[in-house]
């Protein structure tokens, strides 16, 4: 019989590119591209989040800063200081590192819900930083960022383009989220989200490999914001309110916590109900929190969670009759 100790590594695969030819036939399926490019900026933002969650164990509420401060880092880099795109956008993941680096710093030093807590009082700090910021635009944000092109050979302002780009980018995210799990390095987030006293008496330091998660975390979450500035050509207060650190979270848990398709599944399904049900109005809110009880107590796993686990009764199920035709049968 097959080694299956390959198998998360073959299922990863298929999953991945399920999604990249799911991807490169979207626009011609009737899905609008700038949807989906939206859809896949949020996908990034929550597999970014869903590494301090899902794999490390750390909540926080503060994640929308990231995201905002990329958005605002590359459309200043392209709108005034005229940088090329990929420049600019080197520039704002570097720029949501360090702010991770300074928020984590602080942040480690607490535990639980008290970790939690310092995240969002940041992130609100933050929120006015940029609120009272002349290079912000205050309220009215930065508008008009452009596009620009790739490498000078690419013009993205075709949205075609730009989709098949930031789909790129997308893919080569999950790719890099795969590796960090898988690594030596994610064993011990994940021993750490199990038994963190256990971890630190093995001689791990916890507090340097939680720091380099939130780290991480940040920088994966600028590659998604300012991949969403220059989708929309727009950064603006909106993107640092707590909302959006409650959405991404929304995001993880419908998906499923500590799976790696589980995000992208939830940015989707959210996405989705704020385009389709906009014309509910005010009865959005409602029914998106309806839908929202009935996943969380129907599929506590999430919904991807719960196929995996459904898949999984399955193979234990196969297992257990093949063991049963194999024994020898009494006389």
């Amino acid at each position: 019989m097959a080694s299956t100790g390959n198998r998360p590594a073959r299922d990863f695969g298929l999953g991945l590119l399920a999604l990249a030819v799911f991807g490169a036939i979207a626009p011609w399926i009737g899905l609008y591209p700038v949807f989906v490019m939206k859809a896949l900026c949020f996908a990034m933002f929550a597999c970014a989040f869903n590494l301090l969650l899902g794999f490390t164990g750390l909540l926080s509420f503060g994640h929308a800063a990231f995201f905002a401060a990329a958005g605002y880092a590359a459309g200043y880099a392209l709108k005034v200081w005229g940088w090329s795109t990929l420049a600019g956008l080197g520039f704002a993941v570097v720029c949501a590192g360090m702010l991770g680096l300074v928020v984590g710093a602080l942040a480690i030093r607490r535990q639980g819900i008290y970790f939690a807590m310092v995240t969002l009082a940041l992130a609100q700090m933050v929120f006015f930083v940029f609120l009272q910021s002349r290079f912000t635009g205050g309220e009215d944000g930065l508008q008009g960022i452009p596009r620009g092109d790739l490498l000078g050979l690419i013009d993205l302002s075709n949205d075609l383009n730009l989709y098949f780009v930031i789909l790129g980018v997308f893919l080569a995210t999950l790719a890099g989220c795969y590796r960090i799990v898988h690594s030596p390095y994610g064993q011990v987030l994940k021993a750490i989200r199990e038994n963190e006293p256990r971890a630190l008496s093995l001689g791990y330091r916890v507090d340097r490999y939680k720091l380099l998660a939130f780290v991480l975390s940040a920088t994966l979450c600028g590659v998604a914001g300012a991949c969403e500035a220059i989708v929309f050509q727009l950064a603006s207060l909106t993107n640092v309110e707590f909302v959006i650190s409650g959405d991404v979270l929304l995001m993880t848990l419908v998906g499923g916590v500590g799976t790696l398709l589980g995000p992208v599944v939830g940015s989707f399904v959210l996405v989705a109900m704020e385009s389709y049900l906009a014309q509910f109005g005010s009865w959005v809110t409602i029914i998106q929190g309806s839908i929202f009880l009935i996943c969380v107590m129907a599929f506590r796993a999430g919904i991807v969670g719960e196929v995996i686990k459904f898949l999984q009764r399955r193979d234990d199920r196969s297992k257990a009759r093949m063991a049963e035709g194999a024994l020898p049968s009494s006389t």
